[in-house]
This record gives C-alpha cells, sequence and structure tokens, in this order.
C-alpha cells in the first residue's frame, strides 16, 4: 500500500485532479495526489509564478484580516476556502481578538473534511457545506447562524471562487443579492485571477481549470470586469488593485504588482 493509499479517504477519486488539492500543491502542502501535481505541473509550465501567487494570496489575506480586525470586524465568513494551511482566517483572527468568529464555506468534499477535522474545534469556529451563489441558503444555515450573528455586521471573504464561476451561473446577481442580505458595516472581500497582464495564458490555464472542473464555460475576466462586484458598496483605499498593491506591509516590496495577476479588494456597505 502507497502512502497515498493510506492518505484518501475511501470515497475520493484520487484519479482525478481536483482544485483545492492543486492549489495545496502550489503552496507546497502535502494533501494532494499524482492526478492533482500533474495538472498543477501543466498549469506551471505555462504561467511559473502561479507558485509566488499563491504565497501572495495569503499574504493578502492575513493584511485584510488585520485590517478589518482594526474596523471592529469579529465575526468573519470565509466563502471557497481551501484546504488548511498556515495562517488559516481563524488563527489570524483570533490572535488579534480572541472572540473572533469564522465559518468557512465550501461545496468541495475534500475542504470539507480536511477543515471539520482540523478546524472546528471550537464554538468559535465552523464549517459549512455551501457556496456563493445561494447566499440566503448559506444566511440561513443553523451551523453557520451557531457561530455567526447574521444580525451583526460581519466580514464574507470569497477567496478565489468567483474566478471559476461563468456569467452564465450569475455571479454578479448572487454578490448583489449577498450584500443586500448583509447589515450595514458589514464588508466584502473579493480575490480574482485576471489576464490584463497575461493574456497569452488566458487560454491555456482556462482549458485545464475547464477539464479539472468540468465545465465548457470560460470564467476568465478582467479587472474592470471584477469590479462589478463591488457595486452599491464602499471600496476602502487603495481600491481594486494587484494584491500586492494592497496596503503592502513594506512598500519597497511591492515590484512588478502585475506579476501576482490577482487582484483583491476590501468594500463596506454604507447603507440598506
Amino acid at each position: 500500500m502507497t502512502d497515498e493509499t493510506r492518505r484518501a479517504p475511501r470515497s475520493l477519486d484520487t484519479s482525478a485532479p481536483n482544485y483545492a488539492r492543486i492549489a495545496n500543491y502550489f503552496l507546497d502542502g502535502k494533501d494532494n495526489f499524482a492526478a492533482d501535481r500533474e495538472a498543477a505541473e501543466q498549469i506551471l509550465a505555462v504561467a511559473p509564478e502561479i507558485r509566488v501567487m499563491a504565497r501572495e494570496s495569503q499574504a493578502f489575506q492575513g493584511r485584510v484580516i488585520r485590517y478589518l480586525v482594526e474596523q471592529g470586524v469579529t465575526q468573519f465568513i470565509n466563502v471557497g476556502a481551501g484546504i488548511p494551511g498556515r495562517q488559516n482566517t481563524h488563527e489570524v483572527a483570533q490572535s488579534l481578538t480572541p472572540d473572533a468568529r469564522v465559518v468557512y464555506v465550501s461545496t468541495d468534499p475534500v475542504v470539507l473534511s480536511h477543515s471539520r477535522a482540523l478546524l472546528a474545534t471550537d464554538d468559535r469556529t465552523g464549517v459549512v457545506e455551501g457556496d456563493i451563489l445561494h447566499p440566503a441558503e448559506l444566511l440561513a444555515d443553523p451551523r453557520l447562524r451557531r457561530v455567526i450573528d447574521v444580525e451583526r455586521p460581519f466580514a464574507v471573504v470569497v477567496i478565489s471562487a468567483l474566478q471559476f464561476i461563468p456569467v452564465e451561473d450569475g455571479p454578479f446577481k448572487r454578490v448583489a443579492e449577498l450584500r443586500d442580505l448583509m447589515p450595514v458595516g458589514s464588508h466584502l472581500v473579493v480575490i480574482h485571477a485576471v489576464f490584463d497582464s497575461r493574456p497569452e495564458a488566458a487560454g491555456p490555464i482556462v482549458d485545464i481549470y475547464q477539464r479539472v472542473l468540468g465545465r465548457a464555460e470560460d470564467a476568465s475576466r478582467t479587472r474592470d470586469q471584477v469590479l462589478g462586484f463591488f457595486d452599491g458598496m464602499e471600496l476602502a483605499d487603495p481600491g481594486l488593485v494587484y494584491i500586492r498593491q494592497w496596503r503592502p506591509d513594506n512598500p519597497l516590496n511591492v515590484h512588478r504588482p502585475e506579476k501576482a495577476w490577482l487582484v483583491g479588494g476590501v468594500a463596506r456597505k454604507t447603507g440598506s
């Protein structure tokens, strides 16, 4: 019996690549299998900078959580969460404010099984099956409500999930519905890959992820299109920018921001 066979839950198909495990591989994690590594290496052959982008995304999330805690936010809903790794949302938030409450949301069975085993360890942290396309059902989920008081402001942090949802599925409409359900003072955080600076990489990478996700539609977007997710909300400075440019810990580290072609932004709901 190989190490991979021992680590694989019997209900999971390890012969097919999985998005969450591919992302885990980019971060040098161990929760991936041969099919995931093969797909990841195909992506890296087109855009080797994706490993750096994965680390930059983690660093961005840490800065965002610190910013939100400074704004008085103590409740976080992490939508599209990946396999648990270093500096998870609850770890960062609770290190800054011990009473912070965090719910991780995913539809991926790989993520759910890992998260329930490793993250849902107390009444301040939960794991819920759901997605951004069903905001009313998500916020009504009794498991989420055991952790999050949805009548008080909270932050929804959408980690890359939107970049895989084609326009045919109505992601802009669903995010607008989420905004309308959020109490005033709540925040929305979005991280999204864009191909503005790497148009030649769009086709090959989209093709690979279409095979992984079993979808035929192209969900790629430009920075200006991603901006539409924040309609009706007030973007915090510096707006929707390449993630290296978003409130860097050291401004001297902002080198070639477009090389990490993920954009991110934080917006606040200011009115009903």
